[in-house]
């Protein structure tokens, strides 16, 4: 009996490794919010990356967060670094296409606390008398991180910061 529990604890990280080995090479993340307000109201605050400072659910998580702009003032080429404690890390992103009032796509590049390069879709969608905004970010699922997302549950920590993001939005975009 002994054998075979040291057999079986010696073959657990050999499973383990072979399972991370065929999980799914990219991911994605989404999450949606209904705002009370029009889509051309919405838009600037999110095409316009300084108005992120209104509403991103970052400056909380490190209020002397630092950031530099560059590139036009909203649109295509607009850009932002960033530079923040521990937690926030550092990196830059860059809006790659906007299309006035319904899609905003950024391209973000994570240096630290680990290396990312990622994707981040906003649709920004019409719906009765108000607005339905889905946040998204994708892009590859290195090994290590499919290993490391057999222990933490991927979606649910960047899943939490969308919707913290969305929630913020929402009420500056409700705002009279």
């Amino acid at each position: 009996m002994f054998k075979i529990v040291l057999t079986a604890l010696a073959l657990l990280p050999v499973i383990l490794l072979i399972y991370a080995a065929t999980r799914p090479d990219t991911f994605r993340v989404e999450r949606s919010i209904s705002i009370k307000a029009p889509a051309e109201k919405i838009f600037p605050m999110i095409n316009e990356l300084q108005q992120w400072e209104n509403w991103s659910p970052w400056k909380k998580v490190d209020p002397a967060l630092k950031r530099n702009y560059s590139g036009p003032a909203s649109g295509k080429g607009a850009a932002c670094e960033w530079f923040g404690n521990k937690e926030v890390g550092q990196g830059r992103m860059e809006i790659t296409d906007s299309t006035s009032p319904g899609k905003v796509l950024i391209k973000i590049d994570i240096v630290v606390p680990f290396e990312a390069h990622n994707n981040v879709e906003f649709a920004i969608t019409p719906q009765g008398d108000g607005t339905l905004v889905s946040h998204a970010m994708s892009g590859p699922n290195p090994y290590f991180a499919r290993l490391m997302g057999i222990f933490f549950n991927v979606d649910k920590m960047i899943g939490k910061k969308l919707e913290e993001g969305l929630a913020n939005l929402k009420q500056v975009a409700e705002a009279p």
